[in-house]
């Protein structure tokens, strides 16, 4: 009886993966002296400005729709509003940048997550980056097209999306590097032309500043305290995408992840308040709040003409269509790293011959995004839920994450230490905003429920394979043993 427990509780042998080997590498300052020489290190990675463009054109193109969320909510407060968000970015910027100098790997929350919890939490907080990339990718896709919609009225929204999302698959599937270079391009063209309305919004305004007078004047709804709690939530979107550079940091050269997250910072903190400063000044703030949305594109109207109301709307159409590249970069440095710790399948790791490329990661991404484009017949305001919860739980997971950094592994080296009030203010600003979107739509949380638990459910496919292998194996040994017996 004893041989039997005993032999029952030996484990089978295809679950044993080997001993492995060790090996040991001697004189790694002249190696890495030699490799520096031969260009072999550094060889294809991304500088600032590529780097920054693609990260960018995710936060950057929040403007287009920040502005009237919060007003919305805070009124003639949004830009106020807006700046106090942007302070709270500049506290995150130093809480990333800490992290980044410490754990240069990709995967952002999930990879210090995973230094400092287990991996298993670590893999939950994955599962919220995931799920906010795939919500960035679908929503800025069918907004872009959207805009596209108001230039060519002709155009089937619906495939033009689907074919949006197929452009930016092909463009990763040829290499990063490529894709940087398409970042850039629309990255300058977009801060041109922000630039460019600001400019001739100011001239407009100083010209007739009755309008920015009368709407200043106007009744704030609900009170100062309620419009500047609520108007914090909605602005805490505008900063949506500040993530991204964290989970492709492998592929940045040295010392460019800080430069991005500083540059991100800069065109958040100027252009979020003063656009909604100039929208106060050429459109009623009733029509505002509305939430219109090309409010940009009628800025340009009022400022200028058809002209620049159409040059906006097509910088529209491609900083959102720059978004959608940006989570196709950012997910796959995920993804990469996931797979590598075995919480996805190792077939996801798998390269082309000709690009070296993860097609797998990319083709995957967009056949999800696909589906849940479908699955909603093109309404994908539903997603929108799902976003704001996962971007702001990634956020305050980050900073969580930093914190037990300092306290676990405080010996790691790093050129950048964010303060322990600094790192505390901006893990319960997040939560405000967090619990303030909450209170604006409780319908949310079922909609993110529902995307969580499927998009878990994989991962925790991954967690309890040995387990779910050892169940197929004694039900299939019990059929086998049953027929063996009925044919005896």
């Amino acid at each position: 009886m004893e041989d039997q427990e005993v032999q029952s509780s030996k484990p089978e042998a295809w679950e044993f993966a080997g001993w492995g080997k060790a090996s040991r590498i001697t004189d790694l300052d002249v190696l890495g002296a030699r490799a520096t020489r031969t260009g072999k290190v550094h060889a294809g990675k991304l500088g600032a400005w590529a780097s920054t463009a693609i990260c960018g054109n995710d936060i950057t193109s929040s403007c287009l729709y920040v502005s009237a969320l919060c007003a919305a909510q805070a009124g003639r407060y949004a830009p106020i509003v807006l700046a106090v968000v942007a302070a709270v970015l500049y506290l995150f910027r130093r809480v990333y940048a800490e992290v980044g100098s410490a754990l240069p790997l990709n995967g952002g929350t999930y990879t210090v997550l995973l230094n400092t919890t287990n991996k298993k939490f670590a893999a939950g907080a994955a599962v919220l980056t995931l799920l906010s990339y795939v919500a960035t990718a679908v929503i800025s896709a069918s907004e872009a097209m959207h805009y596209a919609h108001n230039l060519w009225h002709g155009l089937n929204v619906f495939w033009a999306t689907v074919g949006l999302l197929g452009l930016f698959a092909f463009l990763n599937l040829i290499g990063i590097t490529e894709s940087a270079v398409v970042a850039l391009a629309i990255f300058i063209f977009h801060i041109v032309t922000l630039v460019a309305l600001s400019t001739t919004s100011a001239i407009a305004i100083t010209a007739a500043p009755e309008l920015l007078l009368a709407n200043w004047s106007m009744p704030t709804e609900g009170g100062l305290l309620r419009a500047m709690f609520f108007g914090f939530a909605a602005a805490m979107l505008g900063i949506s995408g500040f993530e991204s550079s964290a989970n492709f940091i492998e592929e940045q050269k040295p010392g460019v992840f800080p430069k991005t997250l500083r540059n991100m910072w800069i065109a958040v903190a100027v252009f979020n308040p003063l656009i909604a400063f100039l929208a106060l000044g050429l459109l009623p703030l009733a029509d505002i709040q509305k939430v219109p949305p090309d409010l940009l594109a009628q800025m340009g109207d009022k400022s200028l003409g058809p002209t620049l109301r159409t040059w906006v709307s097509i910088d529209a159409v491609l900083v959102l269509s720059g978004a959608v590249l940006s989570s196709y970069v950012g997910v796959t440095g995920l993804i990469r790293r996931m797979s590598l710790d075995r919480c996805l399948p190792q077939r996801l790791l798998r390269e082309n011959r000709l690009r070296h490329t993860n097609h797998w990661i990319i083709l995957a991404f967009f056949v999800i995004c696909f589906s849940i484009l479908a699955a909603t017949k093109g309404k994908v305001e539903t997603l929108a839920g799902v976003y704001t919860i996962s971007f702001l739980c990634v956020m305050a997971l980050f900073g969580v994450g930093n914190m037990l950094l300092k306290i676990k592994r405080g010996r790691l080296p790093r050129e950048t230490r964010s303060s322990w009030p600094g790192v505390v203010i901006a893990v319960i600003a997040v939560l405000i905003g967090l619990v303030g979107n909450l209170l604006l739509d409780p319908e949310n949380i079922k909609v993110f429920g529902m995307y969580f638990g499927a998009t878990s459910l994989v991962v925790a496919i991954m967690f309890l394979r040995i387990q779910l292998l050892r169940a197929a194996l004694f039900v299939s040994r019990s059929v086998v043993d049953r027929v063996m017996q009925l044919n005896s």
